[in-house]
């Protein structure tokens, strides 16, 4: 007696039982295929149309595929970069009644490419390079999570441009495992797989002449160990200030800014020994930090600017000792007592050369350089009056220049401080 096809999915797209189960994934025919590049698997795997978007159909034994369902599944509510899981296919039988494997179903991740397509388009030596480094970022990531790997390579992984770099996703978890944590072993393996696979594959693309010989892959390959190492140091390790150099607090915050992750708890404990700052940063999506400010002050400013609002506010959070406190109500206080103090200090003439938020940022940016240039913390009614004196006087009034359609004479890269 034949099997009765099962799908299990969290929705089901009625759209999925019209597809041609019954066939071998290889044979399925063009009509129902979608032309899209992929890349190397040990596995049959068809890009399909489906309700007008496409979906990855990957066959596979029935186990592995409700293992690597629930992991992917895991990770997508834990927000890691990771392809989309939408059902287990189970049951199939052939028309000549021999059974068919499993298959499992993900969403296809919008302007996403395989590592060799992108190769095939660009041939420049960096790429390798842009793809370590994003290949090192979404490593560092997962093993935040906890999760390991087991199969890492860029095979496994789809790369998405992301402003001149890449961004990377997991598309393959078969071999991967969640835990709360991971042990050091745990992720040297990972690291150490990563170097391998990734040699392997690019040496592969330089003997199909799709990368240049003249790229050194054994020094591509080391490449994702250093820029792994230098990551998951910077974003676990602790460190301990003296009670006057609160200035390297931000210093720290800034570099792991600049790497694309937010420091998700601050906490600062004063002992004897002198003050003691532990950060736990975690990785946030675009537009995290608009979309936070907004909800507790009700602010509507850029991006960047948000993300600097928020680390200072968990500063003022950990320097009032209340991180026990809802962070609503200490969110309103920061504004009453920090945030409007500091743009009410500016004289009112001078306000309107810029927005409040940019003007609250730019200050805390003087006074971090200022403070690290005299090694003291300064204080912000001190950093205010120098802001306001040093360079927000002799700044162009950008609203002027808005009215008057003279935006386009203002350097677009002219740090604050200039």
């Amino acid at each position: 007696m034949a099997k009765q096809l099962q799908i299990t999915a969290a929705t089901v797209d009625p759209a999925l039982l019209d597809l041609p189960w019954e066939v071998p994934l290889e044979e399925w025919p063009t009509e129902v295929l979608a032309a899209l590049p992929r890349g190397i698997s040990r596995h049959v795997v068809r890009f399909v149309k489906l309700s007008g978007r496409v979906i990855a159909v990957k066959e596979i034994g029935e186990t592995v595929a409700y293992h690597e369902y629930e992991l992917l599944r895991s990770l997508r509510t834990l927000e890691a970069p990771a392809v989309q899981p939408l059902a287990v296919i189970t049951g199939r039988t052939g028309r000549d009644g021999e059974e068919l494997n499993s298959a499992l179903v993900t969403e296809h991740l919008q302007y996403s490419l395989p590592y060799r397509a992108l190769f095939s388009q660009y041939m420049r030596p960096e790429t390798a390079d842009r793809l370590i480094d994003a290949l090192a970022v979404l490593l560092v990531r997962l093993h935040l999570e906890g999760f390991y790997w087991g199969d890492v390579s860029l095979s496994n992984t789809l790369f998405r441009r992301d402003a001149g770099a890449f961004a990377a996703y997991l598309v393959d978890a078969e071999t991967g495992e969640l835990h709360s944590s991971l042990t050091p072993g745990q992720r040297s393996y990972d690291v150490d797989l990563a170097r391998t696979n990734t040699i392997g594959e690019l040496m592969d693309l330089q003997a199909g002449e799709v990368l240049s010989e003249d790229v050194d892959v054994i020094e591509v390959g080391n490449q994702i160990v250093e820029r792994y190492e230098s990551l998951w140091s910077e974003l676990t390790r602790e460190e301990s200030f003296e009670s006057g150099e609160r200035w390297r607090v931000a210093e720290r915050i800034n570099r792991l800014n600049a790497l694309g992750y937010d420091v998700g708890e601050l906490s600062i404990t004063t002992d004897v020994g002198g003050t003691t700052v532990s950060l736990q940063p975690k990785v946030v999506d675009a537009g995290h930090f608009h979309r936070q400010i907004m909800r507790l002050t009700g602010l509507d400013v850029q991006e960047n600017q948000a993300r600097r609002m928020l680390n200072d506010l968990d500063a003022y959070r950990a320097v009032t000792d209340r991180q026990n406190d809802d962070l609503t109500l200490v969110a309103h206080d920061w504004l009453d007592e920090v945030f409007n103090p500091t743009v009410r200090a500016v004289p009112r003439e001078l306000r309107k050369k810029l927005e409040p938020a940019e003007i609250f940022h730019e200050v805390l940016e003087h006074r971090w350089f200022i403070s690290q240039q005299q090694k003291r913390d300064v204080p912000m009614a001190e950093a205010v009056r120098s802001y306001t004196e040093n360079v927000l006087r002799h700044r162009p009034d950008e609203r002027a220049f808005l009215h008057h359609g003279g935006l386009a004479d203002v350097p677009a890269d002219e740090p604050a401080g200039a």
